[in-house]
């Protein structure tokens, strides 16, 4: 690889959420008196998890639910599933703030507290995900409009009392204290904060200018680099520096941030078409040699298309291959209503070659390769398919999300997924899916990932309840200001 092209691949990474208390290249963490004393207080770990334990609003009692006691019928069997993750989300928070928590492990197939890790902190991406769950859980019936206004209202509350540098949030809280954990703003965590904001205002009018206010102290100018025309992958408040990376490749979970960015005018109509859909044929370090490659003309704008291929198929990558990437922005935004012939279509593609890939290619009975925690071990890994991705992240461990995130595109292949996991493997608790499953051994992870959970629920809601999440986030200005420039563009041509 040339120094140019590792300067390139530096430029390019695409970065998803980071799952541990301290972001790469940060320095110590920054202090928590606060939690120390509280910890000394305590003394010991196991008391310590015990009042971490008590003041969470629930806690399972049985850890594996027979999957004969499901329903057979496919949308009553989705409406369980989606009854039994909204249970847990809610159970594992805190009860005085309403913050989500991070994760909760489990040892084995237990629910006894003493062999359980409760990960007791938060991130800008949990919060902004549970004000979406909010009105998804209204939607379905599951909690009422004043229960749902009351959270919200108390998770507002708690963000405003958060320390914050230029309006953003650090990328870490401590759930008991508030104290943060971090010193890094995250460009892609703050996004899906104010995408949740952006939906709590449109589902609760009476919190709107608590919302809005909030939305307004975050310029998205500060994470963009003008020269490169890219958003950064975010900053290190203590040593007053940028990341050495930049979202510059389209189709990753962070386009959802640029549109925000873009919808609030903080940043130009040209980012987006300055982001890369393939890269070069010259970069010989991506995975695949891109076809068609060639400059469009968009709207007054000049970008490069092209595509990767495999088998018969022709899609733009993402920077892994994942699922997460290619399908999580569409929790909130119908990218096949707004954008049918770019990201709808391909959305489409990328899981019809994730399904293909696990069952055929890999063997796999199941499917669903996506970023999550490992099955013997306390890791949390990227998995996807090497192919989708310009750099590509392995294969391995399959996890429920995937499926759920699938919904909008392959309705009948997810649901019928996501039911051969619970029948093949004891993957299914008091508090719906654990977050993953070794194909290979049948293994679980049996943790519940805040995030991993957040999606399942929103996902099965949306597809539920006739698209009201979509619905509620296409409404709000931010995003109708820039719904024309998604539609003009087609990846296909």
């Amino acid at each position: 690889m040339t120094n140019s092209s590792v300067l390139l691949l530096v430029i390019l990474l695409g970065m998803g959420n980071c799952f541990c208390p301290a972001s790469a290249g940060e320095s110590a963490l920054p202090p928590r008196p606060a939690k120390e004393a509280w910890e000394k207080s305590l003394g010991t770990r196991d008391a310590i998890r015990e009042q971490l334990k008590a003041r969470l609003l629930g806690w399972p009692e049985t850890a594996l639910v027979n999957s004969a006691s499901l329903p057979a019928e496919p949308q009553a069997f989705l409406q369980r599933v989606a009854a039994d993750t909204w249970r847990g989300l809610l159970a594992l928070s805190d009860r005085d703030n309403g913050l989500p928590l991070d994760f909760v492990r489990f040892g084995d197939a237990t629910v006894d507290s003493s062999a359980a890790t409760i990960g007791d902190y938060t991130t800008p991406t949990n919060i902004g995900l549970r004000f979406i769950a909010l009105g998804a859980a209204m939607d379905l019936g599951l909690i009422d409009r004043s229960q749902a206004a009351r959270m919200a209202a108390t998770l507002l509350s708690t963000l405003e009392r958060l320390e914050r540098y230029k309006g953003f949030y650090f990328n870490y809280y401590d759930t008991t204290t508030l104290e943060r954990n971090s010193h890094f703003l995250s460009f892609v965590d703050s996004a899906w904060l104010t995408a949740g904001l952006m939906a709590a205002r449109q589902a609760f009018p009476e919190l709107d200018k608590r919302c809005s206010q909030l939305i307004r102290q975050s310029d998205y100018g500060f994470f963009y680099d003008g020269v490169l025309q890219h958003m950064n992958h975010g900053y290190y408040v203590d040593q007053q520096r940028y990341a050495e990376h930049h979202y510059g490749l389209l189709y990753t979970e962070a386009r959802l941030g640029s549109l925000i960015a873009m919808g609030k005018g903080d940043v130009p109509p040209a980012h987006w078409f300055a982001m890369h859909r393939t890269m070069a044929e010259t970069d010989t370090w991506q995975n695949m040699t891109p076809v068609g490659r060639h400059p469009k003309h968009i709207n007054g704008y000049v970008t490069q298309g092209g595509r990767y291929r495999w088998r018969n198929a022709e899609y733009v990558p993402s920077w892994g291959g994942s699922l997460f990437e290619a399908l999580m922005p569409r929790l909130v935004l119908d990218e096949a209503a707004v954008a049918p012939d770019s990201l709808g279509h391909n959305g489409a593609l990328h899981a019809t070659i994730h399904r293909l890939y696990a069952l055929e290619d890999l063997h796999y009975p199941v499917w669903g390769l996506s970023p999550s925690s490992t099955p013997g071990s306390t890791d949390y890994h990227e998995y996807g398919v090497k192919a989708l991705g310009v750099a590509g992240y392995p294969a391995g461990v399959v996890t429920p999300h995937a499926s759920a995130l699938a919904l909008p595109v392959l309705p009948n292949e997810a649901i019928a997924n996501l039911r051969e996991l619970v029948q093949r493997y004891p993957i299914y608790g008091e508090y719906g899916f654990y977050d993953a499953v070794s194909p290979q051994t049948g293994q679980v992870s049996y943790q519940y990932l805040a995030l991993d959970q957040s999606m399942i629920f929103i996902a099965l809601a949306n597809y539920l309840a006739g698209g009201s999440v979509h619905k509620r986030f296409a409404a709000d200005p931010i995003i109708q200001r820039v719904l024309p420039v998604l539609g003009r563009e087609n990846f296909f041509d």
